[in-house]
């Protein structure tokens, strides 16, 4: 039974028997020292394609950890992934489990009486990610802070990590929300996470210290005080209990998640099965990203090491990217890789199944540039031949006709050396946004992703956006949309 496998059998098994009595302990521990026996010294990593099985592993891992669980996401929603998982992590501090939370402020969804609640409990703490727009923070002061800190403002924590007792992190593209786990009705992302074990948690753990002692970084009942003074203990209660309830009732788990419960006859016992072992390094900014204050560049650590990553190759560079705007620097920068003859190509999204129409502007306007520069782009169709298999064959049976949209940040260069991510081919991950990702120095992994990139790329799935006009597929509207935003200044902070 390979490792994926085994993870969709068991993750929401475990979490559906935990209320029948505790976990395992050290189960985590255990796996990974005899998995490290066996490759001393080597990173192990497991790319993760599907969302639902994505999901499914961080389950496993919140209900076997016994230590603690370190969590860092751009976007957490309170929709049904968000809540299921917070109900998770609430039930790992009360089995004595210290959980620590980051998240960022712009684009937080969750209730001020939620997150207070929640890190009332002693086990369990919640930062917020530089404050400027959300959290504790009204309207006029968020015009304010925009007026007289533009750049500050602007700078987001993008990072997306989730590690368990120490010895095992999933990262990648993945935020906390149904679109990014296949489970939404109308807009799903196809995206793609990485999970590590080895000594590169060292180093992912070692960031999250970074960011979780930084300034930046403002425990939730600093900010919201009012909500501290208003809640009451016994509210307290009713609000995990809440929770508790929503999660016990099985009409909030999607069928498909409850079918692959079913029929359960093997123990999880070992990540040996699909795994790749090698010397991969984790990327990452600082917080705060780079020194600048006011100027819009500056660039940053992960920035740089994906700019040498660029330069070593020699023949081929294949990267996936949900948003596609380059500076000028930049163009020139893969120019010149095309005029020493490595081939360059991008896969991206369309107009049509785009998220963001004022990324997507950016790359309109310079469209025509890129691809004079020998760069070959496809553009990601909103329907495509491979939503089956992406998304849950039950869902789509249903009548779910979900737009499907690219959220994948990966680089692979010759062939050999793969990036997974957070990491957009835009300005904003250039300089502004602190980004993390994996690097992973293995032909075999190299080969198997490129190959699904590649595969996204067909004409059944993408637009070939040389020889065709993918724009005339949007609608009207987005169209419309479209060519307001290229009207405007906007690229730095695209």
């Amino acid at each position: 039974m390979t490792l994926l496998r085994l993870f969709l059998a068991l993750a929401f098994a475990v979490a559906q028997a935990a209320a029948a009595g505790p976990t395992s302990t050290g189960e985590i521990a255990s796996t990974v020292q005899s998995l490290q026996t066996s490759h001393p010294g080597k990173t192990g990593t497991f790319v993760m394609e599907e969302g639902e099985k994505s999901l499914l592993a961080r389950s496993w891992l919140a209900d076997k950890a016994t230590r603690s669980i370190d969590i860092q996401y751009f976007i957490w929603s309170a929709d049904n992934v968000g809540i299921l998982a917070t109900e998770a992590l609430l039930r790992a501090a009360q089995r004595g489990v210290k959980v620590r939370v980051l998240v960022d402020d712009l684009l937080i969804d969750a209730s001020p009486e939620a997150m207070v609640a929640l890190a009332a409990h002693p086990n369990f703490e919640i930062r917020i990610y530089n404050p400027k727009h959300t959290v504790g923070t009204s309207k006029v002061k968020r015009l304010l802070n925009l007026a007289t800190g533009f750049r500050a403002s602007n700078q987001r924590m993008h990072d997306k990590t989730a590690t368990f007792d120490g010895l095992v992190t999933i990262t990648g593209g993945r935020n906390m929300a149904d679109e990014y786990y296949d489970f939404d009705h109308t807009y799903n992302f196809r995206d793609r996470d990485v999970l590590v074990l080895g000594p590169i948690v060292a180093d992912i753990n070692a960031s999250f210290e970074r960011f979780w002692a930084s300034p930046l970084a403002v425990p939730v009942n600093r900010l919201l005080e009012g909500e501290v003074r208003k809640l009451t203990p016994a509210r307290i209660q009713a609000i995990y209990s809440e929770l508790h309830a929503y999660a016990g009732n099985r009409e909030n788990y999607a069928p498909e998640v409850r079918e692959a419960t079913r029929n359960l006859t093997q123990r999880f016992t070992k990540l040996t099965d699909g795994m790749t072992w090698s010397d991969a390094a984790f990327l990452c900014d600082q917080p705060g990203k780079n020194d600048n204050h006011f100027d819009l560049g500056g660039g940053g650590r992960t920035t740089s090491a994906l700019m040498d990553l660029l330069r070593s190759a020699r023949h081929r560079v294949t990267i996936q990217s949900p948003y596609l705007v380059l500076s000028p620097k930049g163009l020139d920068f893969f120019k010149a890789l095309v005029r020493r003859g490595v081939e360059v190509r991008i896969s991206t999204n369309s107009l049509a199944s785009t998220d963001n129409l004022q990324a997507f502007s950016g790359y309109q306007k310079q469209r025509k540039a890129i691809l004079k520069a020998g760069i070959r782009v496809y553009e990601f169709k909103p329907e495509p031949a491979i939503m089956g298999e992406l998304v849950p064959r039950s869902a789509l049976g249903k009548g779910w006709k979900p737009t499907l949209s690219l959220h994948a940040k990966t680089l692979v260069v010759d062939g050999k050396t793969l990036f997974v991510g957070t990491f957009n081919l835009d300005p904003r991950s250039a300089n502004l946004n602190t980004e993390v990702g994996v690097l992973i120095p293995s032909p075999d992994a190299a080969r198997q992703v490129e190959q699904r990139i590649e595969r996204d790329m067909e004409p059944g799935n993408s637009w070939n956006a040389l020889r065709e006009n993918p724009d005339s597929h949007a609608a009207p509207a987005k169209r419309r949309i479209s060519r307001f935003w290229k009207t405007l200044p906007l690229q730095p902070i695209l």
